[in-house]
């Protein structure tokens, strides 16, 4: 499974459209894509998002099933 920087960067370049593109219409810095494509990034919710709603993307949010969720003893 890819990470959310390698989907990003592939869809980018699905798209045809350049980093710097991207990153004006996300409002962040060009740097800042590329850390995140890279996987070096730590970006924020709100500027993750904003990425993804250039390229397209939707970000769902599910909970895990219970057996996954550590317990505190």
């Amino acid at each position: 499974m890819n990470n959310i920087g390698e989907e990003i960067k592939n869809r980018r370049k699905e798209l045809q459209i350049s980093q710097q593109d991207i990153a004006d219409l996300a409002g962040i810095g060009i740097n800042t894509l590329v850390a995140i494509e890279r996987g070096t990034g730590n970006p924020s919710l709100k500027t993750l998002t904003a990425v993804l709603d250039a390229l397209g993307f939707e970000l769902h949010c599910q909970p895990r099933k219970l057996n996954n969720i550590p317990t505190i003893n």
